[in-house]
């Protein structure tokens, strides 16, 4: 099977039509979301671009791999472009890759050249480390044996490289080779600014703000603010996800072709009178998760599949292998969901519970300065300890706003020792070294 990755950068999962979100129209992932597997409960447990990337890519854990902002994929650690093109599928990358470990106080990550090595593995790599200027957008890179030399996009970058992306699709070779390629755009991460038409649907005054986000005038006024840029600039993501949706099902694949939506984190967007990401809240942590078939689209009247199996960064890359017929390493963490997309099968082995993990902290003025592990469970529950003690404990299903944090509350101390042994057996099977708090 083929199979495209389509992912922005800061998209929570509370912001789609289908999640219930007001002000927003997402038609095309709502469409996805019928005629596939919609994971309403999928997280990224590092709510950080870098290491949620490594862990996309190697399918390890943040502490293995890509533990902070601005470190890079380990040398020799092999990445799904790898195993992919060691099994025959042609690879190939469109957009932002935020994994080389430029620092931007060396000058600006939207122009720095990654060489070829450092790309990885993938037969075709047309991106750019990181940039926050989705009309100034450069990228460099390789297709195929071609050399492609630093270019500044014509059109918003959404735009541009969804083009990029059907081109390559579109070739006439194309059709007689299984393939991969993963279109990654910056929107809808800040700055929150789409094109104009997209813009000029959503007036700040109109926005509806999430009840857990303060009744503080500032706070709300930036949120409104932000989160009509933000929807404007999901909405034209939503557009460039149809346009690739009828593409696929114009083209000689259009019965051979999965396609993975998500986001490599979410967004706070004043919620709590937080923003940005790095913090363990819903917010930060959930993300969309749609996976999609042209095998199973015909059916959409009787296929609707929500299901709330916890999925992780680390699933994405044994699930991608799976689709593609090639075989899962032993040692990788994560679990293969293929299936639940081909047969709607959740595996036996599916994990009843997720790992968050902070391993080292940003220090942006937004972001939780210290690290954190903690846990989420299946039936609700998610606990996080710093390691001086415990930091947040939430009943997810009665509080799903997060508006009550019951971590040092004494009736429930039996609970807080029952996930704190989960925490605990979770830093132990992971092979993390986080000095977990005992008390």
């Amino acid at each position: 099977m083929n199979v495209i990755w389509i992912f922005g950068d800061q998209h929570r999962a509370q912001s789609l039509s289908c999640a219930g979100a007001p002000n927003l129209h997402t038609p095309n992932l709502d469409r996805m979301a019928v005629e596939g597997v919609y994971f309403t409960q999928a997280l990224m447990g590092f709510p950080l671009c870098c290491p949620c990337r490594g862990s996309m890519l190697t399918g390890e854990y943040p502490h293995n791999a890509v533990p902070g902002h601005e470190y890079p994929l380990p040398e020799g650690m092999p990445t799904l472009g790898e195993y992919l093109g060691d099994a025959g599928v042609d690879t190939a990358w469109f957009g932002k890759w935020h994994l080389d470990g430029h620092h931007e106080s060396d000058g600006r990550g939207g122009i720095h050249f990654i060489p070829r090595e450092r790309r990885g593995g993938f037969d075709t790599w047309v991106g750019y480390e990181n940039n926050n200027a989705q009309n100034d957008c450069w990228v460099h890179g390789h297709d195929g044996d071609t050399e492609v030399p630093m270019t500044c996009l014509d059109t918003y970058e959404t735009d541009a490289l969804t083009d990029r992306l059907l081109e390559w699709i579109g070739r006439e070779e194309r059709s007689e080779t299984p393939f991969f390629a993963a279109l990654s755009v910056q929107p809808p991460h800040d700055p929150y600014v789409a094109p104009p038409e997209w813009m000029g649907r959503h007036a700040p005054a109109d926005m509806e703000l999430r009840p857990n986000v303060p009744d503080i005038p500032e706070v709300r006024k930036r949120a409104q603010r932000q989160l009509a840029g933000y929807n404007a600039m999901i909405e034209n993501l939503d557009w460039n996800v149809g346009r690739v949706l009828q593409a696929i099902n114009s083209s000689p694949f259009r019965d051979d072709t999965a396609i993975l939506f998500f986001s490599d984190h979410g967004d706070m967007q004043g919620s709590h009178g937080r923003w940005g990401k790095t913090n363990p809240h819903e917010e930060s942590i959930r993300v969309p998760m749609i996976f999609w078939s042209t095998q199973n689209h015909k059916y959409a009247a009787y296929n609707l599949t929500e299901t709330p199996q916890l999925i992780n960064h680390v699933d994405l890359l044994p699930t991608t292998l799976g689709l593609c017929g090639v075989e899962v390493p032993d040692h990788l963490p994560g679990t293969d969901f293929h299936r639940t997309l081909v047969d709607r099968k959740i595996p036996k082995d599916a994990p009843k519970s997720a790992y968050l993990q902070n391993v080292i902290p940003t220090g942006h003025r937004n972001s939780d300065g210290f690290p954190y592990r903690g846990v989420v469970t299946e039936d609700g529950w998610k606990y996080v300890a710093h390691p001086h003690g415990p930091y947040m404990l939430y009943h997810l299903k009665e509080d799903p706003y997060e508006q009550v944090n019951r971590a040092t509350e004494p009736s429930l101390k039996k609970k807080r020792i029952e996930l704190q042994e989960l925490l605990e057996e979770w830093v132990e099977k992971t092979g993390d070294e986080f000095p977990v708090f005992k008390g």
